[in-house]
């Protein structure tokens, strides 16, 4: 058994004399446009990493992705490892040879380990022994050595949550693999992966060139797709060309492109030699809807729309055509052929959908099921009644237009057009109820009801449209917690913490004074009349779930986690009060006599729970002796009388800047007077002085928690 322990390498670097640059291509059948950025940037870290961990110097990397090819370029990667000295400690020499100074099996198992004889062995003396000493100066391995296995893990890790097998082998990826580059320079280095033997032929546009590229150098990669393949490998060269093409186009159209990010880069993702082509579509069906077109043509079709000067869409779209046609105009009328069915079918339905009021879907909302054990879309419907009537009390508004918007907030879902269209849900309520005669507040609160939708999303702008967004949230939020169905790791199927957090960020920007608490009880007594358990534990775990996002929401407002802990500690109810408390505890945390109050509030807190002291002591001013006791005590009455009005109307940081003049007398007090002295009266009287204070605190945070600035 081997009594000492390996010890860290220690490497002294060679300089390397060689180097060249690495191209890693891999090609295949086409990407998923939405994932290939993902798929490029996780291939090239991973590359990275793995030269990195094994000590392969390089230059700057680059990475490329179309819609059939991912590829890693590296500047100036290093031909070998450095050399490095290398140094192993075995066991200690007292127990490396016996007393007839024989070699233990312990110190002869360690040479063998270093595959030496005991006598090559040397020794180390330090202050706390001597030991077994193994020294040797290991040769950095080669990179045609170490690629292979660095490439098959980054392969390994890229984000695929489904992997295609194809053909008779066992081979998975995102895509079938058709071809492998791995070139060194001018040199093709050995790898094979996906039933592939990598080599320097890479492949061009699957029309304009699908001839092969042999490729001579590493460096030529870029160039010889483009010149002689017709291929854009640089996703970010050509998402800008597309973005120019289009604006080209709509500005020849007399009009004004509509850029989507996220369409852009889904159009980058499936284009590698991008061509804009303008198409038109027939006038009258712009009577329909304006955002139902934009979703047929950018949703469905992947164009751009195309405005006016006043922002009024245009009977013009841009498409991006994925070769370079010698006929455009054929193109055009292609593309025109496609878009004018869909756009017949929508006119279609806003027809149909509008042959009926929306009230009427009220009653068939019952044959549609919401979750399985939480019951059918009228079910929840009569839950978020009876949610926005609690809510629209609570904030002083017209219940009988809330419960009217809440009634028929989910009577959209029923219609053709959103049946075909699901991104419009919500806004095709607003329009079905404006063409009904509903009162536009109740239109409006149809859409706004699933705001905001995403990260960086809009709030609903209506008093309304306030409440139907917290009812349909909380809803499903205490719903789905009342059946332990709360999100964990990465799974989230009812999309929870995007909806508490949008139940925050209504709460807190809006500034809404609505507690958590009030609101899962109010949701939960709405379920208890369907039968529905919602116990406290229930409430717990989900208030728990609130207060864990909204740390993350104040922390990327830049709020410090101290600053959030020492609010969170005083437990405020509603999340707009937390919000204002944590602004004022932020600010008065930069105050010079921050740190101090900190630190004396910190002493306090420890010396009431080394006395034991848990309920609240009386003040007996006969008892004072010492004059920074009464100086104290007369600031202290002074400050609580002028900071009630301020803390009771939420002004948080004015109360904690007038407090901050407890700075001085809370220092001559620690200063001059002993607290924990044996006269039991005067010990109890000082720590109740050291009670109130740290209560005074208390009304806005314990600061004790704070951290020293900077």
């Amino acid at each position: 058994m081997l009594v000492g322990k390996l010890w860290a390498f220690r490497s002294v670097e060679v300089p390397m004399t060689s180097s060249a640059p690495l191209l890693f291509e891999i090609g295949t059948e086409e990407l998923p446009p939405k994932a290939l950025q993902r798929l490029a940037d996780a291939l090239l870290q991973g590359l990275v990493d793995g030269l990195d961990k094994v000590g392969l110097t390089h230059g700057e990397s680059h990475v490329y992705a179309a819609p059939r090819r991912l590829a890693v370029h590296i500047e100036a990667l290093a031909a070998r490892q450095p050399d490095r000295h290398v140094e192993r400690r075995g066991p200690a020499v007292q127990a490396a040879f016996d007393d007839a100074g024989q070699p233990t099996p312990a110190a002869l198992g360690f040479a063998r380990s270093c595959a030496v004889d005991i006598d090559a062995l040397q020794r180390l003396v330090t202050d706390k022994g001597e030991w077994l000493l193994w020294q040797a100066q290991e040769a950095g391995k080669g990179v045609a050595e170490l690629l292979p296995e660095i490439l098959t893990a980054a392969l390994d890790r890229l984000p695929i949550p489904r992997r295609m097998r194809w053909g008779a082998g066992e081979e998975t990826f995102v895509r079938p693999v058709h071809w492998l580059v791995l070139l060194y320079g001018h040199e093709v280095l050995p790898f094979s992966a996906f039933g592939h033997q990598a080599g320097r032929l890479s492949f061009g546009h699957r029309f304009h060139h699908p001839q092969a590229i042999s490729l001579s150098c590493a460096d030529d990669y870029v160039r010889d797709l483009e010149v002689t393949g017709q291929v854009m490998v640089d996703r970010l060269c050509r998402r800008q060309s597309i973005r120019q093409q289009v604006e080209a186009q709509a500005l020849a159209a007399g009009g004004k492109a509509v850029i989507n990010e996220a369409l852009l880069d889904e159009v980058t993702g499936m284009n590698e030699w991008p061509v804009a082509v303008r198409g038109d579509f027939d006038r009258r069906f712009l009577e329909l809807p304006a955002e139902v077109l934009i979703s047929a043509m950018g949703g469905h079709q992947k164009y751009f729309h195309v405005v006016d000067s006043d922002g009024q869409l245009l009977p013009v779209f841009i498409t991006v055509s994925n070769i370079a046609s010698r006929d455009m105009e054929i193109v055009r009328e292609g593309n025109e052929r496609v878009i004018r069915p869909r756009l017949s079918d929508a006119a279609f339905f806003w027809q149909q959908d509008r042959a009926q009021p929306l009230a009427a879907r009220v009653d068939a909302l019952a044959r549609v099921l919401f979750q399985k054990q939480l019951g059918t879309l009228q079910q929840k419907t009569v839950r978020l009644v009876a949610l926005s009537s609690f809510l629209a009390r609570q904030l002083a508004l017209d219940v009988s237009q809330v419960e009217r918007a809440a009634l028929l907030a989910k009577c959209d879902l029923l219609t053709d057009m959103v049946a075909e269209f699901p991104e419009l849900q919500g806004l095709m309520g607003r329009y079905y109820a404006a063409a009904d005669g509903e009162d536009s507040a109740v239109a409006t609160a149809l859409e706004e009801q699933y705001h905001p939708r995403h990260a960086g999303d809009s709030l609903p702008r209506t008093d309304f449209g306030r409440v139907l967004a917290l009812a349909d949230k909380i809803d499903t939020l205490v719903g789905i917690f009342a059946l332990g169905q709360q999100p964990t790791g990465d799974r989230d199927p009812f999309a929870l913490r995007r909806a508490a957090l949008g139940v925050l960020r209504i709460l807190v920007e809006e500034k809404l004074p609505l507690t958590l608490a009030a609101l899962i009880d109010a949701s939960a007594t709405t379920y208890r009349r369907q039968d529905i358990t919602v116990d406290a534990a229930v409430a717990e775990d989900l208030y728990a779930f609130f207060i864990d996002r909204l740390r993350g929401y104040c922390l990327d407002q830049g709020i410090g986690a101290d600053v959030f802990a020492a609010v969170r500690a005083c437990k405020p109810l509603a999340p707009a009060d937390f919000v204002t408390r944590l602004q004022a505890v932020t600010a008065f945390r930069q105050r010079p006599e921050a740190a101090g109050l900190a630190a004396a509030n910190k002493r306090i807190r420890n010396l009431l729970r080394k006395s034991g002291v848990a309920a609240p002591l009386l003040i007996e001013e006969a008892l004072f002796v010492e004059g920074a006791e009464k100086n104290l005590y007369e600031v202290m009455s002074q400050l609580t009388a002028d900071v009630a009005p301020m803390l009771a109307a939420g002004r948080y940081r004015e109360a904690l800047a007038r407090l901050a003049q407890l700075h001085e007398p809370v220092d001559v007090f620690f200063e001059h007077v002993m607290v924990m002295v044996e006269d039991d009266a005067l010990r109890a009287n000082r720590l109740a002085l050291l009670q109130a204070l740290s209560a005074l605190f208390l009304e806005v945070a314990d600061i004790s928690l704070l951290q020293q600035a900077g």
